[in-house]
């Protein structure tokens, strides 16, 4: 009986040793060169793994920084959690702004490992970002918020998952990178600008 049950037991040991270290390879290359820079054939090295035993964990870079993101992200849908039961009774509108704000912060704090998560290998980057859960998660809370914002209004609103998808795709790093660096914007002007064009100003 003893036998048989101390393999499982190193199995478990040797895959968590394994998930750490390449987590702790991926973490310093992407902080020493940016996540676009490293390949996966380069964590595999670092972390002393074959590039098999890599791949069987993570499919691509993407998955890899979601899980280096995850802690991360449980705390921004905590603090977001927080911040709309604080807000329980200010209007739509103001809780929207709130949730942005928060967003944003995290953005900027996150800003290499966000970049590798809304990217992926995957020929169709666009469907790989928009199922990953941070996406999914923050389409739900702003779909929500649109439909209160209607029901307060009174006024015909366009579909609400469609105008959260095109917020969230304003948000995603491509666009806000170059709106940062080819237009010269600042994460404030961004985000007022973001206000304006969507029409969420409190």
């Amino acid at each position: 009986m003893f036998d048989s049950e101390t393999p499982p037991r190193t199995e478990r040991r040797d895959a968590a040793e394994n998930r750490q270290r390449i987590l702790d390879a991926a973490y310093r290359l992407f902080d020493q060169n940016g996540v676009e820079q490293v390949s996966m054939n380069q964590i595999a090295a670092e972390a002393q793994i074959g590039p098999g035993t890599l791949y069987r964990r993570y499919r691509n870079k993407g998955e890899l920084c979601l899980d280096l993101m995850k802690e991360n992200i449980v705390l921004l849908f905590e603090n977001i959690e927080a911040y709309m039961q604080e807000n329980r009774s200010a209007p739509p509108s103001q809780r929207l702004n709130g949730l942005l704000e928060l967003f944003m912060a995290f953005r900027e704090k996150k800003s290499q490992l966000l970049k590798g998560v809304e990217d992926s290998a995957s020929t169709n980057r666009t469907r790989a970002r928009t199922q990953s859960p941070l996406y999914l998660e923050l389409q739900q809370l702003l779909v929500e918020l649109f439909d209160e914002i209607a029901l307060s209004s009174g006024e015909p609103q366009p579909n609400h998952i469609f105008k959260a998808d095109m917020l969230l795709m304003a948000l995603s790093s491509d666009s806000y990178s170059f709106q940062k660096e080819e237009r010269g914007y600042s994460s404030e002007s961004f985000l007022e600008q973001i206000r304006l064009t969507f029409h969420l100003l409190p």
